[in-house]
């Protein structure tokens, strides 16, 4: 699956995680993006100062990282598009 730098993509990215454990929050700082557990609340956060472009190859490293089970998701359309990303090469 090619992956296309759209609001429409990032958008869907940011679907996945609204469905999943993880709360997705950008914020403005001078940081890389990444992922943690505080408290037992797991937070993704990007920086809000990202291009778009850096903000979807940012949520599909960490996509990879926490390696999301597709069945865990209820919607059927979640659980497609995590199968195509797991399948597609991220190449910088």
């Amino acid at each position: 699956m090619p992956i296309k730098y759209t609001k429409n993509f990032l958008d869907k990215l940011e679907n996945i995680f609204a469905s999943s454990d993880y709360h997705l929050r950008y914020e403005k700082g001078n940081f890389k993006s990444g992922f943690c557990i505080l408290k037992e609340t797991k937070i993704v956060i990007i920086n809000k100062y990202f291009t778009l472009e850096g903000k979807i190859n940012a949520l599909l490293d960490i996509l990879k990282m926490l390696d999301f089970n597709p069945q865990s998701f209820k919607d059927q359309k979640q659980q497609d598009f995590l199968i195509e990303l797991k399948q597609t090469e991220l190449k910088l």
